[in-house]
């Protein structure tokens, strides 16, 4: 996917664990010893390789210490910024794109990577750097780029003798066909945030063939294209394709849609997914039951408008009492052959070079966020704006689409809302 990747230059800030430096250095190294906290957010799959990959670091550092803290998605931004507010912020962070324009406008809210001899980033293109960048300055390493796509549970489609849809049309008819025993084709994660307006936002974008928002925050959907889109989202609902909201929330309550009973029993059938996060999705089903899908196109085959981005970064905190150390534990996660064997795709398919060619030579580059990262590359796909995920926007998205699900607007009204809003709100954030 590295080739469709589009350089962006955008228009995070922490305190560390570390105690005082000792005279006493790692073993044929000059590293100190010393705590590192590291960070991160994911599903099963993560935290187990994860945990994993620092085992294998212990045994190589054993001076140098990781404290692992980690969970879900939900409410994870809201616990960083607390922790960059506060001065209580890991050493090693995995970082979301959008967490650059909130937590470090001016370049300056993470380590300037650039300064530290210990990572080795001729492992990465520069367009994959690129995307790091705030004002000339690397604050954050891309791990890997990927995009969502439809995945499905065969045991479930087979069942109804139905074919995975190629079309936007063959989607809503699914809806009919599945509903005669009250299962849904797919269904899109409330908690995740945007994953429904992701969908609406690739449907008008392939439709209309203008970008949602440009990579320096300027809206370019009309208010027409934000009633279109938001049309689209009740069509899902009104064709049986997608549980309501009221639905959703009442059957899965606070439950991720990967843990929920409705997803793990099939009477949700398909999940919209990042090809980097799809593996937790994956081990909630039987063994090779989750299937990839097609990327949806309209009827002629054009399946543009597809989106794509890094699925997460790396930084380090720019106040760390140990850059060096916590660099070469960040190298050691992006370009150690090892490590990245433990870790797999559970962060997507590396950027790395080195990286992704162990993967490569281990037979480990396979499986769902393969297939995805494969669909993507053959697909007229665009870059996501870091400002489309920023989560005041993920609120005017859910706000508008809820509103319509529980009949409170009409889709004109609730796009007039949310055109105002994201146009009043993006004029007031952007550079």
């Amino acid at each position: 996917m590295k080739k469709y990747i589009l350089a962006v230059i955008l228009s995070v800030v922490s305190l560390t664990a570390c105690g005082g430096k000792s005279d006493i250095t790692a073993p044929d190294s000059k590293l100190d010893p010393c705590t590192i906290r590291f960070s991160w957010w994911g599903g099963d799959d993560r935290h187990q390789a994860t945990n994993e990959a620092i085992q294998l670091w212990n045994k190589i550092h054993p001076d140098i210490k990781i404290t692992a803290e980690y969970g879900g998605w939900d409410g994870w931004t809201e616990k960083v910024s607390a922790q960059l507010s506060g001065g209580t912020a890991p050493d090693v962070m995995q970082i979301n794109y959008d967490w650059l324009v909130s937590f470090s406008p001016d370049g300056k809210g993470f380590y300037n990577l650039r300064q530290l001899d210990s990572l080795d980033l001729s492992q990465f293109d520069n367009d994959v750097l690129s995307f790091g960048e705030v004002d000339g300055i690397l604050n954050a390493v891309t791990v890997s780029v990927s995009g969502r796509a439809m995945f499905y549970n065969s045991e479930i489609y087979k069942r109804f003798n139905a074919e995975y849809p190629s079309t936007w049309n063959e989607l809503l008819a699914l809806g009919e066909k599945f509903s005669q025993e009250e299962i849904y084709p797919i269904d899109l994660d409330i908690q995740s945030g945007g994953t429904a307006w992701y969908l609406a936002v690739v449907y008008v974008q392939q439709k209309t063939g203008r970008e949602f928002l440009s990579m320096d925050g300027e809206l370019g959907f009309t208010e027409d294209d934000i009633k279109l889109a938001l049309d689209f989202y009740k069509q899902l609902e009104d064709n049986h394709v997608i549980r309501t909201v009221d639905v959703r929330t009442d059957e899965d309550g606070s439950a991720a849609l990967y843990q929920s009973p409705e997803f793990i029993d099939g009477r949700v059938a398909g999940v919209l997914e990042w090809g980097s996060s799809v593996g937790k999705y994956e081990m909630a089903l039987p063994e090779d039951v989750l299937e990839t899908g097609v990327l949806l196109s309209d009827d002629n085959g054009n399946n543009s408008g597809w989106l794509i981005k890094p699925t997460v970064m790396y930084a380090i905190s720019k106040d760390t009492e140990y850059p060096d150390e916590s660099a070469e534990f960040m190298n050691f996660l992006l370009n150690d052959e090892k490590c990245a064997e433990i870790l797999g795709t559970t962060r997507g398919i590396p950027s790395s070079h080195i990286a992704e060619k162990a993967l490569e030579s281990s037979g480990k580059l396979v499986g769902l966020a393969q297939e995805c990262d494969e669909l993507l590359e053959n697909a007229d796909t665009v870059t996501i704006s870091p400002y489309m995920e920023l989560q005041q926007m993920k609120d005017f998205y859910n706000t508008a689409i809820e509103k319509v699900s529980y009949g409170k607007a009409d889709t004109a009204e609730a796009a007039h809302e949310m055109y105002i809003s994201i146009t009043e709100y993006l004029e007031k954030i952007r550079k």
